[in-house]
């Protein structure tokens, strides 16, 4: 578990290439294309947000781009995530798909790409994660992960004894799903757990233990949601396009949450899946 006393917005976790990504990103999944992404994107980085976390599905990355180029913030000071597609994924299709998500990110490199997810099939993924090696020898990306991949997916992908492991598996962690069998294989394999659907789409909000907790701390259910994660460790994608939720969301570093209440939100699990599951695919 994290130091969780010291974190702060500027906090980091160190991948296994030893680049720091920040713990907290704003997520874009369903942002509409448009003002509205870069409005939720512009809000982020006003309010301390060095994270930005976006995918060729979501039909934001130009937006994105857009408004991380006008911030007038040193491109290296912003961790930028994008993501490769089901349809796009295979050796050429991937370098392909990389090719436009540079280009509509508005940007020389991609800090993590991260193939979206294990379902195109063991022959796919294995031509993908190559072609993801082969683009940070070009200098295009700088760290490479996957998402929704389950340990027989993460075990595949390690037995092929890649030349750069992955270094983040980004997956739905929430009380009520916490994968604990994913987060422990991963920690095991020097692999960053990024938490997505942190919030679990808002409908646990009302819980009874949480709203118990939120109370006993003065916080929003949200902000205990969000804390809980980061004091497992786990980089924290809240998503929002609302400029005052997005910035409560990263008002969660003066205070930490008690390690019985720990438990108590931890014994929440109840394999809830707010949408997709692939990590059980084969």
């Amino acid at each position: 578990m994290a130091e969780s006393a010291k974190l702060t917005l500027s906090s980091t976790a160190t991948l296994n290439d030893g680049r720091k990504i920040p713990l907290i990103g704003l997520g874009v999944y369903q942002a509409p294309t448009g003002i509205t992404t870069q409005n939720a994107v512009t809000w982020a980085l006003e309010a301390g947000y060095r994270h930005v976390d976006t995918a060729a599905l979501y039909e934001n990355e130009a937006d994105v781009g857009i408004a991380i180029n006008k911030s007038g913030i040193p491109r290296e000071e912003i961790w930028i995530t994008t993501k490769i597609w089901n349809s796009d994924q295979g050796y050429e299709k991937t370098l392909k798909a990389a090719e436009e998500s540079l280009k509509k990110l508005q940007s020389e490199y991609i800090d993590l790409l991260i193939l979206h997810s294990p379902l195109p099939g063991s022959q796919l993924r294995k031509e993908s994660y190559d072609a993801l090696q082969q683009l940070v020898r070009a200098g295009k990306v700088k760290s490479i992960g996957v998402s929704n991949y389950g340990v027989k997916h993460l075990k595949e992908l390690l037995e092929q004894k890649p030349e750069i492991k992955p270094a983040i598996n980004q997956v739905e962690i929430h009380p009520w799903l916490t994968r604990n069998d994913i987060a422990t294989f991963c920690s095991q394999n020097d692999i960053v757990v990024e938490a997505y659907s942190p919030l679990a789409k808002g409908k646990k909000l009302d819980d009874p233990t949480l709203v118990k907790i939120s109370e006993k701390y003065n916080k929003s259910s949200a902000q205990v949601l969000i804390r809980w994660g980061l004091q497992h460790g786990y980089v924290t994608l809240p998503k929002s396009v609302d400029k005052n939720r997005i910035v409560q969301n990263v008002d969660v570093f003066d205070f930490e949450i008690g390690e019985e209440d720990m438990k108590s939100l931890d014994s929440l699990d109840e394999y809830l899946t707010t949408g997709w599951d692939p990590t059980t695919c084969e």
